[in-house]
């Protein structure tokens, strides 16, 4: 099982709140985050990057979680974010973020996303492919604006994870393709433009990766090709993008590396082809987003109805499921739940940990060992703190949960719960 705090009581607790007592005052669903935990593991990564003595930036790919509140404790951390919609863009400037840190991703942005980023002048905008690079060439042109970019690869590497999330095969709908001359292509006609400003190449070979093995292979193609653009086109990448995609601990299965071990593992290997191909060394970026906020992130549910029959496993029913979670009905992902007031007693049973939703597939968790439960009691959901939220919908016109932050034993409603009122604030009538 994930590791969790508990008091002498064996209550689980979030930042040194008792989870049965955030349920009380904030009821559920109710998603809650330990700040302290986030900040954790921003720090052991920037300690890893200032002991390896190489310029950086960590990126929080901010797709993972995205609210005002998450953007200000970024902003604290002194990191960058990445953004992949006008809408998270938005969200960075309601929060004041410091635009010359944000990075705006995305295979498909429109006309108003680029010209919203450039408006505000955002450090780097990833071009994905030739249709982006032509529009945004001409609008450079067009406003007579110096606009700094990075050029997304696909590298032709595929990571060990679920199909939906691998990013980095040469058969994917994101990045210029290197194998096929693609990104050779791009960076010539980037080049050619006086107004775009190459800073460097970026890669993403996919999401929850626990091997080295796929990263070591793109890194060493992502120099490999470093080193041959510099002798075609005089070109040296000021910034060098690895991606993100560190995997984290949903469930027993899973042996992740701690993110800081990872990282230093994988400087090492930059280090080392940067010397074979005798390039100099650059900015070295990545883009954490799950490993950031995943483990910080609790859901709390209660216990409403079950169904038993004689010889199946039973179904025990909770007051949310697919609506604040897709994940598990999106690709199977699986996780790990505990009783909030009795974490570790003895296992009754195992049980179908289903939600509420009108799906036969609304099954947050298949096979969780518990405590007889009753309705009532409180179940947390572990290490749901990554694309929980941020993929969470109205289905079955359900509002969503509220947000908690929990930081040193006190609470902060951070996203207010949704209201019915709230579900309908967009509906018109059809007749008068």
């Amino acid at each position: 099982m994930n590791r969790v705090s508990v008091d002498s009581e064996d209550n689980l607790l979030i930042g040194g709140c008792k989870a049965i007592d955030l349920v009380e005052k904030y009821q559920t669903p109710l998603i809650t985050y330990d700040v302290g935990m986030i900040r954790k593991t921003i720090r052991s990564l920037k300690q890893v990057f200032d002991e390896a003595s190489l310029p950086y930036a960590i990126s929080y790919a901010s797709k993972a979680f995205a609210t005002i509140a998450m953007y200000q404790v970024i902003k604290e951390e002194r990191i960058h974010i990445d953004v992949v919609s006008g809408g998270e863009l938005y969200t960075a400037m309601e929060a004041n973020f410091p635009m010359e840190d944000v990075s705006f991703h995305g295979n498909n942005k429109s006309l108003e996303e680029l010209k919203m980023a450039l408006d505000l002048n955002v450090g780097e905008i990833v071009v994905d492919n030739f249709n982006e690079l032509a529009t945004l060439t001409q609008l450079a042109k067009e406003r007579q604006q110096k606009v700094s970019i990075i050029l997304r690869l696909t590298p032709g590497v595929s990571a060990h994870t679920h199909a939906y999330i691998q990013t980095g095969q040469s058969d994917s709908k994101f990045g210029f393709d290197i194998d096929s001359g693609q990104a050779l292509d791009a960076l010539k006609i980037a080049l050619a433009s006086e107004f775009l400003i190459v800073d460097g190449v970026h890669i993403h070979i996919g999401s929850q990766i626990f091997e080295e093995a796929g990263f070591e292979l793109a890194i060493k193609k992502l120099l490999k090709t470093l080193a041959n653009w510099r002798t075609l086109l005089n070109f040296t990448a000021k910034i060098i993008n690895l991606g993100g995609g560190f995997g984290i601990k949903y469930t027993d299965k899973d042996d992740p590396k701690d993110p800081a071990e990872l990282l230093k593992s994988l400087l090492d290997i930059v280090k080392v082809t940067l010397n074979q191909y005798d390039l100099p060394n650059a900015s070295i970026w990545i883009e954490p987003g799950r490993s950031i906020v995943g483990p910080a992130g609790y859901t709390l549910y209660t216990v409403g109805t079950q169904k038993r029959v004689a010889g199946l496993k039973p179904y025990v029913t909770v007051d949310g499921g697919m609506g604040d979670n897709i994940r598990p009905a999106l690709y199977q992902a699986e996780y790990t739940a505990v009783k909030a007031n009795n974490v570790n007693a003895a296992v009754a049973e195992e049980v179908r940990l289903a939600g509420k939703y009108c799906e036969s597939g609304d099954i947050l968790i298949e096979n969780q060992p518990m405590p007889l439960l009753r309705q009532g009691d409180v179940v947390a959901v572990l290490a749901t703190g990554a694309y929980g939220y941020s993929m969470a919908s109205n289905y079955n016109r359900n509002p969503r949960p509220a947000v908690v932050f929990v930081e040193n034993q006190r609470a902060k409603l951070v996203v207010k719960r949704e209201t019915y009122a709230d579900l309908i604030k967009l509906d018109l009538p059809y007749k008068n």
